[in-house]
């Protein structure tokens, strides 16, 4: 799952994931992504921390109640707290906005090996 609040991102970022044949939900939402986590299973997050009824570092925190899964946290903020709270609620990875495509696909790679796009 891609969460982002940002339309245009979240546009550009799951078009590329799918291209790369990866099966992507995205939402602009916490609401949404909370729909989403309560009808699915899902092996990744992938989240924005800043959204606008909540944020991402809850969403994964509620996420991980509901099933053990892999996240990848967004964020233009990117302290050693900012970085620390990621961890803490879960997400593996936090990327500092703006990155290059390939650190997620990386990142990506990393938490999940068999994930090479080719699905």
């Amino acid at each position: 799952m891609l969460v982002e609040d940002h339309e245009n991102t979240l546009r550009v970022l799951a078009t590329a994931l799918r291209n790369r044949g990866h099966l992507v939900t995205a939402v602009g939402t916490m609401r949404l992504a909370l729909e989403a986590i309560q009808d699915g299973v899902m092996d990744l997050i992938v989240c924005d921390i800043g959204l606008p009824d909540g944020d991402g570092w809850q969403l994964m925190e509620i996420a991980q109640t509901h099933h053990r899964v892999a996240g990848i946290a967004m964020s233009g903020f990117g302290s050693p707290s900012d970085l620390k709270r990621s961890a803490a609620a879960g997400f593996s990875t936090h990327l500092v906005k703006p990155f290059d495509p390939d650190e997620l696909y990386t990142a990506i790679g990393s938490l999940m090996p068999s994930a090479d796009g080719t699905e």
